[in-house]
């Protein structure tokens, strides 16, 4: 595994996003359960509520786990510069794991606190991974 050696912080990136949300997972539905909802259910959007932040942080990890994949391992593959690689998955990781604590504390108003400046700057992470990517095979 020498070739991907270089890229060793954004794969630690990927794997420990991997089990934040993992983690995310059991304690959204014991969350649930412990009001009754059956599996698969929504709390009612009510950003005071504990549960219903729970669910969308974890929610929100997951949807934005594909992107975050999908564009670090096209980076790695595609031999980017692994400076920048490891630097842009590692503070997508930072702003994600900000973006879930923050969330799930109900920090900040509901829309357009430190919750969405965390969400951007994850957001703006993969658009310079993908571009990254793109610049490294072309």
């Amino acid at each position: 595994m020498e070739a991907f050696a270089a890229y060793g912080h954004a794969i630690a990136s990927l794997a420990i996003f991997t089990i934040i949300a993992m983690l995310m997972s059991p304690i959204t539905a014991l969350k649930k359960t412990g009001e009754g909802m059956p599996p698969g259910a929504t709390p009612e959007n009510a950003y005071e509520d504990s549960t219903y932040r729970w669910n969308r942080a974890y929610l929100n990890a997951t949807e934005n786990f594909g992107v975050f994949a999908g564009a670090t391992v096209a980076a790695i593959l595609a031999g980017a510069d692994p400076g920048w690689v490891n630097t842009l998955a590692s503070v997508f990781l930072l702003a994600r794991v900000l973006h879930a604590v923050i969330h799930i504390a109900g920090i900040g108003p509901k829309n357009y606190g430190p919750r969405t400046l965390s969400y951007v700057v994850g957001w703006a992470c993969c658009i310079g991974l993908a571009i990254l990517a793109l610049a490294a095979v072309f």
